[in-house]
């Protein structure tokens, strides 16, 4: 529980984009947090899903995880939302190319589960 926490308070350091976020990383860092290597494309996820679903509030988030194939990477998350009466997660491909960290695609496809 206190890593998804961590995590959360990581990836929302991120989204804000404030220019102290990368200052604040390394304070983390200096007292022991370990900055998940996916943490920028997990901003990046809840910042793009925020523009397509703007009414929808994030109330759950979760890093699948990583693949990497063909000389691109793709990390995936699986983003759970709340707009009015409805439920419903989002399934978000964030694919680039690893040694320069250019985007390549952003996926999206609504989930019931």
């Amino acid at each position: 529980m206190k890593k998804i926490i961590i995590c959360i308070f990581i990836i929302q350091l991120f989204s804000t984009g404030n220019p102290q976020s990368s200052a604040s990383a390394k304070n983390l860092k200096s007292i022991g947090v370990t900055v998940p290597s996916y943490a920028k494309w997990g901003s990046l996820a809840m910042q793009k899903t925020k523009e397509r679903y703007p009414e929808a509030k994030i109330i759950d988030y979760l890093h699948i995880g990583r693949e990497d194939s063909d000389g691109y990477s793709t990390e995936k998350f699986k983003l759970w939302l709340k707009e009015k009466d409805k439920e419903f997660g989002v399934q978000i491909n964030i694919s680039f190319d690893p040694e320069t960290e250019e985007l390549e695609e952003i996926s999206f496809k609504e989930v019931s589960r």
